[in-house]
């Protein structure tokens, strides 16, 4: 997601009617209504990411990039560091690795060297090769790569790709692109990835200021959500790269929000942290809220003012809102994920591999998770959010996640004309938290109980 930009000049007007969902989740949506909509016609509005991209540096001839060394100024892991952090290795030596599962991955715009880049990502972290299910339901529009907003989103869809297929290297993954970063745009791809019945997992890396989402547009949303859960299908959202801010409806400031998606119900947000883990075995170390001011980066978190809390928030959610993110997983650019970008310029950014940050590295990874959960299973777990939350009350909780106890997603940044913006936001504490969630997977007892609880 990270560094996301809403450029939208109409404040969306409050709207009366109330949309009760159903018992089952506990949750109302108070801005917006089923019945009715503030317009006829849904406000036009863009969602642009800019992804928190560093220079990797080149391999040697064993495969080891200049970042992998604790002395590099900044750090990265490969995906044999991750496997080993997150717990996720002995999953995959016991042969639980996606196979037989579809993870759907919703982006705008293309990459034109999607393939090409997953290939030479799993070609240099011994991966299996996979090949990459293109959709685009309304059809693709020819790549730019002159214009900054199409290349971020081709960067995003490396990150996604790359990452899912490092966590569920045998399962099938669906790129459904949109032909714009319109969230209408992505919407109507969305719902055509329901509709279809694509796949176990739909990871949304991006997101806005839940309270400029166009009302209509929202009601439309959370349908497709709802349709989505009454086929088994879970929902990941990231949580926000702006830590407790989102930029106004104007975009020329900030203020204390939450991002949509991840906010609605339904839906399973996906927080920052920042990991610290042996920079070649990948032995877990520790684990922080991620708050990197010298990016202005930190993990999106807070409370929605759209929905009340879902019931599966009850005794663990404090106040009455919906508490955002569910879950977390390492986020940090010092720190960040290798990904293959062949399509960058030569010398524009080191090439041809860089490295990533930011929530919408957890959001793919996650989607990982969770068709290995369901090749477990056997079945589609679907939405998880209440068995999260059962685990997360439980005498289990300690095996399944890493809880984190330190940092907070209080950030700093620039408004329109440069002035400096401060938002208060909250602190990563013992259980859930308003940052981080329940924290990262401990994968290997995670999906064995995420089977149980679900």
């Amino acid at each position: 997601m990270r560094s996301l930009s809403f450029l939208r000049t109409l404040i969306i007007s409050s709207v009366l009617l109330i949309m009760v969902l159903s018992v089952t989740f506990g949750a109302i949506l108070l801005h917006g209504s089923a019945a009715k909509a503030a317009s006829p016609s849904i406000v036009p509005h863009a969602i642009k990411v800019t992804p928190k991209v560093e220079n990797a540096g080149v391999a040697d001839h064993t495969g080891t990039f200049p970042c992998q060394d604790p002395t590099y100024t900044i750090h990265c892991y490969g995906p044999k560091q991750i496997r080993a952090a997150y717990s996720i290795q002995p999953l995959l030596d016991k042969g639980l690795n996606g196979s037989g599962r579809t993870i759907v991955i919703i982006d705008a715009f293309q990459s034109p060297t999607a393939q090409q880049d997953l290939d030479t990502f799993s070609k240099t972290f011994g991966l299996n090769s996979t090949k990459l299910n293109i959709i685009a339901p309304d059809g693709l529009t020819p790549f730019n790569p002159n214009d900054p907003n199409q290349v971020g989103w081709a960067e995003e869809i490396s990150l996604d790709v790359q990452w899912s297929h490092a966590v569920a290297p045998k399962a099938t993954i669906d790129l459904v692109l949109a032909k714009s970063n319109q969230d209408v745009d992505i919407l109507s791809v969305t719902k055509y990835a329901v509709d279809h019945n694509l796949g176990d997992v739909i990871s949304q890396s991006f997101g806005e200021n839940e309270s400029c989402v166009d009302p209509t547009l929202l009601t439309q949303e959370h349908s497709v959500f709802q349709e989505a859960t009454q086929k088994h299908i879970t929902l990941l959202a990231s949580s926000g790269d702006e830590g407790a801010a989102q930029q106004t409806c104007n975009g020329l400031s900030w203020t204390l929000a939450v991002s949509s998606p991840a906010s609605d119900p339904l839906v399973t947000g996906v927080g920052g942290t920042q990991l610290f883990a042996n920079q070649k075995t990948g032995k877990y170390i520790s684990e922080n809220a991620w708050n990197e001011p010298q990016f202005e980066a930190a993990s999106g978190g807070g409370y929605s003012v759209l929905y009340k809390r879902p019931n599966y928030q009850n005794g663990t959610v404090r106040g009455n809102r919906r508490g955002v993110p569910d879950v977390a997983y390492n986020a940090a650019i010092d720190g960040g994920v290798l990904v293959a970008v062949s399509f960058i310029p030569p010398g524009a950014e080191g090439g041809p591999f860089q490295i990533f940050g930011g929530t919408s590295a957890g959001s793919p990874q996650w989607a990982g998770l969770v068709v290995i959960a369901n090749q477990l299973a056997g079945k589609r777990l679907g939405f998880l959010n209440p068995a999260i939350y059962n685990i997360g009350r439980s005498s289990s909780y300690s095996a399944a996640f890493h809880d984190i106890l330190f940092g907070n997603n209080t950030i700093q940044l620039p408004d329109a004309s440069n002035k400096i913006v401060t938002i208060i936001g909250f602190s990563a504490k013992k259980g859930w938290d308003p940052v981080t969630g329940w924290g990262s997977p401990i994968a290997s007892n995670l999906v064995h109980l995420l089977r149980k609880y679900n």
